[in-house]
């Protein structure tokens, strides 16, 4: 089965750092934009970070540009969401979604949130005191 497994979510408090893994299996991550997604209850999801399948490249949302990073290591077929100063607006399931792209030069140094293809069931985020 073609696989994404999201973990490393939990409660933390305001300001403090989480970092989250995405493990696939059953397909090799080296060929695809992964992303970063999340939904708060009672709200849309929206997408939190991209990274191209070269790792050249990656995308934050305004909200949590500067707070987050993103990363790839494609040996542990894993991507990683690091994430910093969280804030309780920062609360919600965390999905991980990942796209293969035609390889060209263009698709493999660029990433955005359109076109996911495989899909994590998500793990839970809690910022509180």
């Amino acid at each position: 089965q073609l696989q994404l497994v999201e973990s490393g979510g939990g409660l933390v408090q305001p300001g403090g750092s989480l970092t989250l893994s995405c493990t696939a299996s059953g397909f090799l991550l080296d060929y695809y934009r992964i992303s970063w997604f999340r939904q708060a209850p009672g709200k849309e999801r929206e997408g939190v970070s991209c990274i191209s399948v070269s790792g050249l490249t990656t995308n934050y949302a305004d909200s949590v540009k500067g707070r987050f990073t993103i990363s790839r290591d494609n040996p542990k077929n894993t991507v990683y969401l690091q994430m910093n100063r969280l804030k309780p607006e920062d609360t919600a399931v965390y999905y991980c979604a990942a796209t293969e792209p035609a390889m060209t030069m263009g698709t493999i140094s660029s990433c955005d949130f359109s076109g996911m293809d495989y899909w994590g069931k998500g793990t839970p985020v809690t910022v509180s005191s």
